[in-house]
């Protein structure tokens, strides 16, 4: 029985979706004015780990992640470019379509940018106006926090204590026009010089909040099953999503709020983001370490905990994933001597390795105790390899078993083809009457002409084996 942490309740509740077999979730995506870090890059992978585990578990999952495309940021970062908001947007959600893809992060349902959905924006706020939730004043239009009776309840703060905080910041132009210190925006008067759209309130453009509202409703409906994003996002992001869209439609917005947890830096663990400068691009990363190693370090942390991003964890990582890699190898050398048949015993130990696997996931996604099952099958694997009699049908199975496995986790298990195996296969034969002929020199050229074009060679009881590595 799958359970996730509902961050509304504070509790594991059990998954129960709205429609049977279905899952409809949104995600907040980045705001496009640069290339994603890796604390954007874990929100991604989390997310679309959950995704890959539901679809494994046979539901059915729609998947939508905006992009905001308009706001101060990208106006500033657009200026200082000497390019126009919408080119900026069009620059980096093709940046950031290449480095999710890089990760093997699939891609969404739908993609909505705000810019696209302003008619649908601007209908949702003079909604709201005309039912009292929100009001105008010189171009703007902010909503009334206080009158939405459970303000506060997604991150568990109370509105007075929200109102005093707020209150200590009279000297804001903007917190002046309101009403109420926590009273926030939804629609912003546009600036000379600013892009703008025509609104009844006058030029302007959308507040950072109000998007979400409109695009998962409307690709998603008035009600649905998951909301996720960052641990940041639940105050004040997500819970002026509730706000604004139970205002607007007289029912629940949510049934399930997942947020995942901060990438930190270095031993001192201290929270990556843009606005501390401390963080790394994914962009750049990918063209140093390979993209399934970061993929799979922030894949195996349990996605409400937070990730310490040193190189130390990543070589780590790095280390375990070959292993699993290693071992995929080895099933697959002995598919060349492998008698026809399957092994029952070993078939039902894999077996208990997946129902085990599966208990742990269906704990909020326990990735911590899954990938401990898929080392033991790949355990499990490396001894059966070492059998003097192994079975095709049981092989494959593991083999097969191990793919699905990580592509839970987004990671790809390949046979080791990169060079042509005819040739590797010569030159191992020519090691191997260099041995018989006690060419010892040659031997260990053949075997260091190997290693340099990536392929290590193992000599075992069956033979010598060889596997690439990266």
């Amino acid at each position: 029985m799958l359970k996730v942490f509902n961050t509304m309740t504070r509790q594991k509740e059990t998954f129960e979706p709205i429609t049977p077999g279905v899952v409809n979730m949104y995600v907040c995506g980045p705001t496009v004015y640069n290339y994603i870090h890796i604390g954007n890059a874990r929100s991604a992978i989390a997310f679309d780990t959950i995704r890959r585990y539901f679809e494994y578990r046979g539901y059915q999952v729609k998947y939508v992640s905006n992009f905001t495309d308009v706001d101060d940021k990208m106006i500033n970062e657009a200026h200082k470019e000497g390019i126009t908001v919408p080119q900026l947007g069009d620059k980096f959600i093709k940046a950031y379509k290449e480095d999710t893809a890089a990760l093997n992060i699939q891609p969404a349902t739908a993609n909505p940018r705000a810019t696209n959905f302003i008619p649908e924006i601007i209908s949702f706020i003079e909604t709201l106006i005309t039912k009292g939730y929100a009001y105008p004043v010189a171009g703007d239009v902010y909503y009334r926090a206080h009158k939405f009776a459970d303000y506060g309840k997604l991150s568990h703060q109370n509105i007075a204590e929200l109102e005093e905080g707020a209150s200590q910041h009279t000297n804001d132009e903007e917190t002046a026009r309101k009403e109420d210190p926590i009273d926030f925006a939804l629609w912003k008067g546009a600036k000379p010089g600013e892009i703008s759209w025509p609104s009844p309130w006058g030029a302007g453009r959308p507040g950072w909040h109000i998007e979400c509202s409109v695009m998962s409703t409307h690709y998603l409906g008035d009600t649905f099953d998951i909301h996720g994003g960052g641990e940041d996002l639940a105050f004040p992001h997500h819970e002026n999503e509730i706000a604004q869209s139970e205002a607007e439609t007289g029912k629940p917005f949510v049934h399930y709020w997942l947020h995942n947890g901060f990438v930190t830096v270095g031993d001192e663990n201290q929270k990556m983001s843009k606005s501390l400068g401390n963080f790394v691009t994914v962009h750049d990363l990918i063209q140093k370490v390979n993209p399934q190693t970061l993929r799979f370090f922030m894949a195996t942390t349990q996605y409400r905990r937070p990730i310490q991003y040193t190189q130390t964890n990543m070589d780590t990582a790095a280390r375990n994933l070959e292993r699993l890699q290693t071992a995929y190898d080895n099933m697959g050398y002995r598919l060349k001597d492998a008698e026809d048949g399957n092994d029952p015993k070993t078939e039902q130990e894999t077996r208990q390795l997946v129902a085990d696997y599966i208990d742990a996931m269906d704990d909020d996604f326990n990735v911590q105790n899954g990938i401990s099952k898929v080392y033991d099958l790949a355990r499990l694997g490396n001894v059966y390899a070492e059998r003097p009699v192994v079975f095709k049908g049981t092989v494959e199975f593991m083999r097969q078993t191990l793919v699905e496995l990580l592509g839970v986790f987004g990671v790809k298990l390949t046979a080791a083809t990169a060079l042509d195996d005819d040739h590797i296969e010569a030159l191992i034969q020519e090691r191997v009457q260099a041995r018989q002929d006690r060419n010892f020199q040659r031997s260990d050229e053949i075997r260091e002409q190997l290693k340099n074009q990536g392929i290590i060679l193992e000599d075992t009881p069956q033979g010598t084996r060889w596997r690439k590595v990266n």
